[in-house]
């Protein structure tokens, strides 16, 4: 479960990323980049290493 928020977050950056530099979809791609930034610290207050 913890593998699968960890991959999740990853592709979440990587939209906001190529949203934000090429498509710029507005604000829902800055809510997404919130999401996985939650979900990263998450895993890191958790104990797991990123």
């Amino acid at each position: 479960m913890s593998n699968l928020l960890y991959t999740i977050a990853v592709f979440l950056i990587i939209l906001w990323a190529i949203g934000y530099f090429v498509v710029n979809l507005g604000s829902i791609i800055h809510i997404l980049l919130v999401i996985a930034v939650i979900a990263i610290i998450l895993r890191l207050i958790q104990g797991r290493s990123v």
